[in-house]
C-alpha cells in the first residue's frame, strides 16, 4: 500500500471510530432515558448525557492519565447516578474513584485481575463479597469492564450500582464502549503524530550531504579572500542547520519557513554566483500563517538542484506568497531545465535520493488540511517548473511550535530578511 492509500485508510479508521462513538452515545441515551420518568425528566436526562459525554471527549483527547481519570469518574458518576465509578490502570492499580463503597475496591482486586487477563467483563454481586454492613451498604452490583485498545488492556472501568439485574450492566457497557472509542481515537492521534515526526526525520535525512559539503567548501574558500563574507555565510549555515534539525515542533509560521529558505538561497548564491538569481515576493498578510515544518524548503531545494543547476546559463528561483482571502497561496518557480510532463507521475512517486518526491509533501498537506489541498505542478522541457500550493490561514488545533533557541543566540542573521533579494538580483514588488 502506498503512502496516500495508507493515509486514506487511517482517515477511514478515524471516521469509523468517531461514528462508533456517536452510536454508543445514542445507546447510552436510550438506556438512561428508559430509566427516567417521562416528560421533562426525559429532556433533562438527554441534556445531562449529551453534556457529560461531550466533555468526556476532551478529557480523553490526550489519553488516560491521572488528571483525565479524575475528571472522567466525576462526570460518569453524575451521569449514571450510581453508587461509585472507578478507573484502574492496566496493572489493576486504582487511578481514581468517586462515590461510596470504596472499601470494596480491595474485595474486587481478584475480579479486576481476571478481567485484565481474560479481557472480558466481570459482574460481581454484593452477596459474593465480604461486607460488615450488608444491611446498610448501598452497593448491590459491581460491573468490571476492561478497556482494550489495539488488543491490549489499557485500563479498567468499574461501575458500582444500587440494584442487580441487566440495567446496570447495560449502562456500564454503553459507557465502556464510549470511553473505549475515545481512547482508540487518542491512540490514532498519537500514531498520526508519530508518523508526522517520522516524516520530518526523513526530510532532515534528505538534506543533501553534497549541500553540506559544498556549503562548507564555499565558506572555506572565502576565509582568506573575504573573511567577513565567510563569517556571515557560516552564521547563515549554522542558523539553517539549527532550524532544520530542531528537536521540537511539527508546525512553524510561514515567516520562519521563508526566513530559513532565504538562508539556504544565500548559501547557494555564494556557490553559484551570478548563475543563481533569487526573487522573493511575500505579502505581509500571510507571514503569520501556520504551515507544517519543512513543507516549502524541499521545493526550493528541488528548484535549485534540478532546475537551475542543470541549466548551463543558470536562472532564477522565484518564491511568491500571496493573500487569497481565507487562504494563502505559495508558489516556487524556476526557469531552469524543466522536465517532460509525461515523467511527472514518476517524480511524484519518487522516493530516491535523486530528488525529494512530491508524494510526501502532498501526504503531509492532506494530514493537516484535507484532500482539497494538494500541489499543482506546471513544467515543460526547457521551460522550468512551477509548484503551487494553497493552505488555509486558520486551522483548528494547529499552532506554531517555535524553536527553543537560547536567549543569547540571535534569532536571525540574514542580510536580506525575508522579502528582499541579494544585491544585484531582481526583487519582487
Amino acid at each position: 500500500m502506498d503512502g496516500v492509500s495508507g493515509l486514506l485508510t487511517t482517515q477511514s479508521v478515524v471516521a469509523f471510530s468517531v461514528g462508533a462513538g456517536l452510536v454508543t452515545l445514542v445507546t447510552l441515551l436510550v438506556v438512561l432515558v428508559r430509566r427516567r420518568k417521562p416528560g421533562n425528566a426525559v429532556d433533562e436526562a438527554v441534556l445531562d448525557a449529551v453534556w457529560a459525554m461531550s466533555k468526556t471527549q476532551f478529557d480523553l483527547r490526550d489519553g488516560l492519565d491521572q488528571d483525565a481519570a479524575d475528571r472522567l469518574v466525576t462526570r460518569l458518576i453524575r451521569l449514571l447516578k450510581c453508587v461509585a465509578v472507578g478507573i484502574a490502570d492496566r496493572e489493576g492499580t486504582l487511578l481514581s474513584w468517586d462515590g461510596e463503597a470504596n472499601d470494596h475496591y480491595v474485595d474486587l482486586v481478584a475480579p479486576i485481575g481476571s478481567a485484565i487477563r481474560k479481557q472480558h467483563r466481570e459482574v460481581v454481586a454484593h452477596s459474593k463479597l465480604p461486607c460488615d454492613q450488608r444491611g446498610n451498604c448501598r452497593m448491590r452490583t459491581a460491573v468490571i469492564m476492561p478497556i482494550v485498545v489495539e488488543g491490549r488492556t489499557e485500563a479498567v472501568l468499574l461501575v458500582l450500582g444500587r440494584t442487580q439485574g441487566k440495567r446496570i450492566v447495560q449502562m456500564a457497557e454503553a459507557v465502556h464502549q464510549f470511553v473505549s472509542t475515545q481512547l482508540h481515537v487518542a491512540k490514532l492521534e498519537e500514531t498520526k503524530h508519530q508518523l508526522q515526526q517520522a516524516e520530518i526525520k526523513a526530510l532532515r535525512a534528505q538534506i543533501s550531504p553534497h549541500f553540506v559539503y559544498n556549503a562548507l567548501n564555499t565558506i572555506s574558500s572565502l576565509i582568506r579572500t573575504d573573511p567577513e563574507e565567510a563569517r556571515e555565510l557560516l552564521q547563515d549555515f549554522a542558523d539553517f542547520t539549527r532550524y532544520c534539525f530542531r528537536a521540537e515542533g511539527t508546525f512553524t509560521t510561514l515567516s520562519e519557513e521563508l526566513r530559513n529558505i532565504d538562508r539556504y538561497l544565500t548559501i547557494e548564491g555564494a556557490r553559484y554566483g551570478s548563475r543563481l538569481g533569487v526573487r522573493l515576493k511575500i505579502a505581509p498578510e500571510v507571514q503569520s500563517v501556520v504551515v507544517p515544518f519543512l513543507l516549502i524548503q524541499p521545493l526550493v531545494e528541488n528548484a535549485v538542484k534540478h532546475g537551475i543547476a542543470q541549466k548551463p546559463g543558470g536562472g532564477t528561483v522565484t518564491v511568491i506568497a500571496q493573500d487569497m482571502g481565507s487562504e494563502a497561496e505559495i508558489s516556487v518557480e524556476d526557469d531552469g531545465a524543466g522536465m517532460d510532463p509525461a515523467l511527472l507521475e514518476g517524480m511524484r512517486d519518487s522516493g530516491s535520493s535523486a530528488h525529494i518526491g512530491l508524494t510526501g509533501i502532498n501526504r503531509r498537506m492532506h494530514q493537516v488540511y484535507d484532500q482539497r489541498y494538494s500541489l499543482m505542478v506546471e513544467t515543460a522541457v526547457g521551460a522550468g517548473m512551477k509548484v503551487t500550493m494553497r493552505v488555509p490561514k486558520f486551522v483548528r488545533h494547529v499552532r506554531p511550535d517555535m524553536p527553543g533557541y537560547p536567549a543569547e543566540q540571535p534569532q536571525q542573521h540574514g542580510r536580506r530578511g525575508v522579502a528582499p533579494a541579494r544585491p544585484g538580483m531582481p526583487v519582487g514588488s
